[in-house]
């Protein structure tokens, strides 16, 4: 009994350190791939290569969070809301959750090998490389949340790579779209921790926008739908498509309510409010291939 209770409850941490419990991160990864699945699919996408993909999404977002934890191990402990995290509290080792980390990629890059794609496999290594090195950059990069949007919209080019066999120029523009994204929610996440990480030298773009955070999240979220916009306008995509970027639109007007004020709470509250933006984009691009 005892044997099964300790087995259960590394399960539980194994569980919270690659954030299962806090699905949001998986959804922010996925919809950028959702766009380009459906969009390089022509709204059909391979069912093979959508499951794979989605998949690939779980595993890659789990291991990503595993490499940021064990990256900011020794800073975690010193911020209210990352402490009782199982590997800044000390319930996993540095060396189980690298262990973890190198599994979880492992098995990413095995799940696309079925694909036979050699432009696909080429790519991974670039996003596994993003993934690693994400964390890192906040010692020394004055808005990592532009490199987070690189590592987050990488499953954009591969999605295209293994339906089309070569990344076209929009792929490269829904990247950007995900680059403009990411420094929206992710500055708003940035805004729940800035005082812990000013104390403690992590550098985010909550901090180097300074008193013009919430101008820049908002500037973002516009750069954000104009690109996406520029996209529709390339490939003809239409009503429907500019309802979705409208309905988006209003998402990250309400975003403004919420941060307007700073208040921590309600950043977070911004911040995991944007599944309903991603969403919203990838409605008007299904609704939108489905009457051309």
């Amino acid at each position: 009994m005892t044997n099964r209770s300790g087995f259960t409850r590394k399960l539980d941490q194994y569980e919270r350190l690659m954030r299962l419990d806090k699905p949001i991160g998986i959804l922010l990864l996925a919809w950028p791939t959702l766009w380009a699945l459906w969009l390089s699919g022509a709204g059909v996408p391979d069912p093979m290569v959508f499951w794979i993909f989605v998949l690939g999404v779980v595993l890659m977002r789990s291991a990503g969070c595993v490499i940021n934890d064990y990256a900011d191990r020794h800073f975690d402990p010193h911020v209210e809301r990352t402490k009782n995290r199982p590997l800044a509290a000390g319930q996993v080792s540095e060396n189980e959750a690298l262990s973890l980390a190198a599994g979880l990629a492992l098995l990413s890059f095995l799940l696309i090998l079925p694909l036979r794609n050699n432009l696909v496999i080429g790519l991974s290594f670039a996003a596994v490389f993003l993934a690693v090195s994400y964390p890192f950059t906040k010692r020394f990069l004055a808005v990592p949340q532009a490199y987070l949007g690189v590592a987050f919209g990488f499953g954009i080019p591969m999605s295209y790579a293994a339906q089309l066999n070569f990344v076209p120029l929009d792929a490269w523009l829904l990247m950007l779209a995900n680059v403009f994204w990411a420094m929206a929610y992710d500055t708003e996440y940035a805004m729940v921790d800035r005082a812990d990480d000013l104390k403690i030298g992590i550098k985010t773009s909550a901090i180097t926008f300074g008193q013009r955070d919430v101008a820049a999240v908002m500037a973002c979220y516009g750069l954000t739908l104009l690109t996406l916009a520029w996209v529709g306008a390339r490939l003809h995509l239409g009503l429907w498509f500019a309802a979705g970027l409208v309905a988006a639109a209003g998402v990250a007007a309400y975003h403004w309510t919420l941060i307007r004020d700073r208040d921590p709470a309600r950043c977070f509250k911004a911040f995991l409010h944007n599944n309903w933006f991603g969403g919203a984009v990838f409605a008007g691009i299904a609704a939108s291939l489905l009457h051309l």
